[in-house]
This record gives C-alpha cells, sequence and structure tokens, in this order.
C-alpha cells in the first residue's frame, strides 16, 4: 500500500436506554393543520387520529358509533370531553376559528360528531363544525367503511346499495363537502383508506372488495382534477389489520385472541396482522409535508400480501 495512516477500528456501543422512548420519531409533522377523519371511533381511524394529535395537528372525528367515539374522543383529549359535537350548542365564531375576545373557539385537541357517513348533509355539518372549533382544514381522511360476506351470486340489490352507500358514496360526499377547505389551506391532502383485496381479489366478500376497487378510481380522478388548487389525493392499502372489529368478531364466535392471531400466519410475508398504528404512519406520511410529490398513488400496506 501506498504511504499513508491506517485508523483503528472504533468500537460502536450502544448508549444505554434509562428511559422508555414515547416522543414521536419526527414531532410536529402536522403542527398547525386540521384534519378531518371519518371512522375516526375506532380502528385504523382511532389510531390515525391519536397520531396526528402527537405530531401537532387538531382532529375532527366522524363515526356511527356513539360509544366509540365518545371513548376516543374523550382519550385524545385527556378529560371527560367526549360528547359527539352535534350535542354542543352553537356558537358564533369569526372566519379563523377565534371568539370575538381573539381566544381560539375550541381548546380541545378533537372534536367530533356522530353520523353515518352515507348522509350527505351529514357531511356537510361535519366540515362546518371543523371549521367553527379550528378555522380551517388541511387534511382528509376517508377511513369509513362497512362490509358484507354475502357471495356475489346472492347479493341482492340493496346490499349493493348500502356498501356503495357507505364505502363509495361515503368517500364521495366528504370530499365534495371539503373541497372548498382544503382548497382554501393552499396545500391540501385527501387519503382515502382502501383495501389490499382491491387489488388481489379473494372469495367471499366481492361486494367489498368491488367498493374498495373503485375507491382506488376515485383517489386517481381526484389526483387528477384537485392538483391544480394544490390538492394531492393518495390511497392506502391495508393488509389483514387487528381492530376491534375482528376481536369482537372472534369474540362472538368464542375464539380466543391467540386464536384469531394464527389465523394470519400465512397471509402475508410478515406473517401476522398489522397493528392499526402501522397503518396509520403511512397515512400520516401522505397527508404530511413529507409527502408533498406523490399524488394519484396506492400504497399498499400489506406486509407484501399483493406480492405472494
Amino acid at each position: 500500500m501506498s504511504g499513508g495512516t491506517v485508523s483503528s477500528p472504533v468500537a460502536l456501543t450502544a448508549a444505554p436506554i434509562t428511559a422508555p422512548i414515547t416522543a414521536p420519531l419526527r414531532p410536529g409533522r402536522l403542527a398547525g393543520k386540521v384534519a378531518l377523519i371519518t371512522g375516526g371511533g375506532a380502528g385504523i381511524g382511532a389510531a390515525t387520529a391519536r397520531l396526528f394529535v402527537a405530531e401537532g395537528a387538531r382532529v375532527m372525528l366522524v363515526d356511527a358509533d356513539a360509544q366509540s367515539l365518545a371513548r376516543t374522543l374523550a382519550a385524545i383529549n385527556g378529560d371527560d370531553l367526549g360528547r359527539a359535537d352535534n350535542e354542543l350548542p352553537e356558537r358564533t365564531v369569526s372566519a379563523d376559528g377565534r371568539l370575538g375576545d381573539g381566544r381560539l373557539a375550541d381548546c380541545r385537541l378533537a372534536v367530533g360528531r356522530v353520523a353515518d357517513v352515507a348522509d350527505a348533509d351529514a357531511a356537510l355539518a361535519a366540515v362546518q363544525q371543523a371549521l367553527q372549533h379550528f378555522g380551517r382544514l388541511d387534511v382528509l381522511v376517508n377511513n369509513a367503511a362497512m362490509r358484507n360476506y354475502t357471495p356475489l351470486a346472492l347479493a341482492s340489490a340493496d346490499e349493493w346499495q348500502a356498501m356503495l352507500n357507505v364505502n363509495l358514496l361515503g368517500a364521495a360526499n366528504y370530499c365534495r363537502a371539503a373541497l372548498p377547505l382544503l382548497r382554501a389551506a393552499g396545500l391540501g391532502s385527501i387519503v382515502n383508506v382502501s383495501s389490499c383485496y382491491a387489488l388481489t381479489g379473494r372469495q367471499g366478500m366481492g361486494l367489498y372488495d368491488a367498493t374498495k376497487a373503485a375507491l382506488l378510481a376515485l383517489t386517481r380522478t381526484l389526483a387528477h382534477e384537485e392538483a391544480a388548487h394544490g390538492i394531492r389525493a393518495n390511497a392506502v392499502c391495508p393488509g389483514a389489520t387487528l381492530t376491534d372489529f375482528h376481536l369482537q368478531r372472534a369474540a362472538a364466535a368464542g375464539h380466543s385472541i391467540d386464536q384469531l392471531k394464527t389465523q394470519r400466519d400465512a397471509s402475508s410475508l410478515l406473517g401476522r396482522w398489522a397493528a392499526p398504528e402501522e397503518i396509520a404512519k403511512p397515512i400520516l406520511w401522505l397527508a404530511s409535508d413529507e409527502g408533498s410529490y406523490i399524488t394519484g398513488t396506492t400504497l399498499m400496506v400489506d406486509g407484501g400480501l399483493h406480492v405472494m
């Protein structure tokens, strides 16, 4: 070798962990922003709400289940303010969400509304409520959904319509209601929660999977139509996620949580269920400025199921 000094390897040692790490990895990714999340009372929606608040956002949650919504609101706010806001009195606030003396119209981190996303008038009311409490809207997460296990050959027209009303028209209702405020925000973001099975298909849940596939088409069209207004539209496709819905369904069938967990051993390359928080993190990324050059994208969050 030519002349020069070769440095000795430096031993790398990890510092001892003296306390649990509880802070977000990148705090403040949604600082000062307001998000509306449908299906926000439990599961992926509730996990997304908690993460958004930890990253500096305030959230407006919509859910048809009043009890779940109340629990999530109380948990986020850390108090007994677990009432949906359609139970609160009307107040007059300025366009920027402040009271007459300049105080913020609401000091809570999260507010909510009990509503069926299929109700277009309720969507308009929820968006207005977010404006009343927080003064703006920057992010919309369409997460609300319903399931159906009827085979396609047996599914009735009423079953089809019920699924379309929630899984597709519900998202359309909230997009239409939210777009004026998202446009006004300048850099708005819409994240639609679809399903990995919208692309892969399976037996027994054709109504659900078809409506989730339609949601992907809606997302792509939104990306085309709203780019000129500074709005990005993307979709996440979760795989098997261990939400309250699955826990309750397993309990009703007499199955333990341990039994439930083994049911997904072969359903993905990672061989397990996702936790709701593992879906919330990609939603956060797409909603935040870190995803500023991403629109019209379908992000698979399925443990590798789509390549099996």
